[in-house]
């Protein structure tokens, strides 16, 4: 049972955000380490935030040296209106601590053309 877990685990290069610490415990190690990010503002309601989770951990596998989070704007309202979320899903591209680019909606494709542009013009190449 708890390699199932241990394996379920390793399955997902996602991170949950579930607390205002939590958010900043990572957000504060990625840029330090100049790791750029990826954040998907969701909401349980939302069924285009819902529908875009499976496309998220996709592209999370794609590009590994990128720090993919999901933030559920419910659990961690204080992160939400600290980024100035207004509508779900949300997408934030961030690098060295500040947003680059801002995508709201269900658009698989142009998030996909977006991430990978972001991380093209990093320099950082996909695994």
């Amino acid at each position: 049972m708890e390699e199932a877990q241990q394996d379920q685990h390793n399955k997902s290069r996602v991170v949950n955000v579930d607390s205002v610490q939590s958010w900043d415990f990572y957000f504060d190690q990625a840029t330090n380490q100049g790791c750029p990010i990826v954040v998907h503002f969701t909401a349980s309601w939302c069924m285009p935030s819902v529908a875009m989770n499976p496309f998220f951990e996709e592209l999370a596998s794609t590009f590994q040296q990128v720090l993919f989070l999901t933030v559920d704007v419910d659990d961690v309202k204080e992160v939400a209106k600290r980024m100035e979320i207004k509508a779900m899903p949300t997408f934030l591209l961030m690098r060295g601590g500040a947003v680059v680019d801002k995508f709201v909606g269900w658009n698989p494709e142009e998030m996909r053309k977006r991430v990978d542009g972001f991380v093209q013009s990093m320099g950082v190449d996909a695994a």
